[in-house]
C-alpha cells in the first residue's frame, strides 16, 4: 500500500467544498445585550454593566450537509412525504453548526416526528436525553426555544430537535408518552420557563414551589428584590445592597 493513500475521513469531518457550503449560511440576529446577564431594569451589580453583546443564531445550513446527516435528513423528508404532509410544513430548516446536527420542527407535528425518530430501523433514535429550555426575548413570535437531545443507541449517533413558540402562547406538545423518561425535564423546563407542555400527565413544578409566580429562567425574570422571606427575614433589590458603578 503507498504511503500517499487519503486519510480516512474522521467521524463528523466535512470535505472543503462542504464546508465552504456552510459558511454560506448567514447568522440570525435575536438580541443584543447589555450587562452580565441582559436583564434590563432591575439593577445589574455584576461590575460588567457596560458590556454589550449581539446574539446570533446559525443560519440554515446547505446541502450536502456531511456524513451521516444528509442520510437521516433524506430519510426523514421520505417520510414526511408517505405521510402526505409537504417537507415545509414540518421541518423549519436544517442546522450544522461546530460538527453538530439540529432539525428545527414545527410544533404541531412534533409527536410525529419523534415516533417516526425512534421507531425507523434507519434512524432509531431510541434514546431522549431531555428537554432544556432557552428563552430570546426579543426574537419576536419565537420567544421560547425547547430543545430535544436525541441518541440513537443502534447507530451511535446524536442529534437535536429544536421547536419554538410565542410567549403569547407557549404551548408545545409533550413527548412523555413517546419518551417517558422525558417526564421530569419537561415539568423542570415548564417550570423554569413557563413552556406548556400540553398533553404531560402531570405538569407541576420541580425546583420551586407550588405557589410561586413567574419563571426564573427567562430573561424577563428580575435579578433580585423579589419579596421572598427567610424566617421573617426579606432580601431588598440588588441595587440597594451594593453597587460597582
Amino acid at each position: 500500500m503507498s504511503d500517499k493513500s487519503p486519510a480516512p475521513q474522521q467521524f463528523g469531518e466535512l470535505q472543503p467544498q462542504q464546508l465552504s457550503e456552510r459558511a454560506a449560511a448567514a447568522p440570525e440576529q435575536v438580541d443584543v445585550r447589555t450587562g452580565q446577564w441582559g436583564v434590563h431594569g432591575t439593577g445589574d451589580t455584576s461590575g460588567f454593566g457596560g458590556l454589550t453583546r449581539v446574539i446570533e443564531l446559525p443560519g440554515e445550513s446547505a446541502r450536502p450537509y456531511g456524513g451521516w446527516f444528509d442520510t437521516v435528513v433524506d430519510i426523514l423528508e421520505e417520510l414526511i412525504v408517505d405521510a402526505g404532509l409537504k417537507v415545509g410544513n414540518v421541518i423549519e430548516r436544517v442546522v450544522v453548526d461546530r460538527d453538530e446536527l439540529t432539525i428545527f420542527i414545527v410544533r404541531e407535528h412534533l409527536l410525529q416526528v419523534a415516533r417516526w425518530l425512534r421507531d425507523d430501523q434507519d434512524l432509531r433514535f431510541e434514546l431522549c436525553l431531555g428537554v432544556s429550555g432557552v428563552h430570546y426575548p426579543d426574537d419576536a413570535g419565537r420567544e421560547l426555544h425547547a430543545v430535544y437531545h436525541l441518541m440513537s443507541v443502534t447507530h451511535n449517533r446524536n442529534l437535536r430537535l429544536e421547536v419554538v413558540a410565542p410567549d403569547a402562547d407557549p404551548k408545545i406538545p409533550s413527548v412523555v408518552s413517546i419518551y417517558p423518561g422525558n417526564d421530569w425535564h419537561e415539568r423542570e423546563t415548564w417550570d423554569l420557563f413557563g413552556i406548556v407542555f400540553t398533553g404531560h400527565p402531570g405538569l407541576t413544578r420541580t425546583a420551586m414551589p407550588d405557589d410561586w409566580v413567574g419563571h426564573p429562567q427567562r430573561k424577563d425574570y428580575p435579578l433580585g428584590g423579589i419579596p421572598v422571606e427567610y424566617k421573617g427575614a426579606t432580601v431588598p433589590p440588588p441595587d440597594s445592597r451594593r453597587s460597582y458603578n
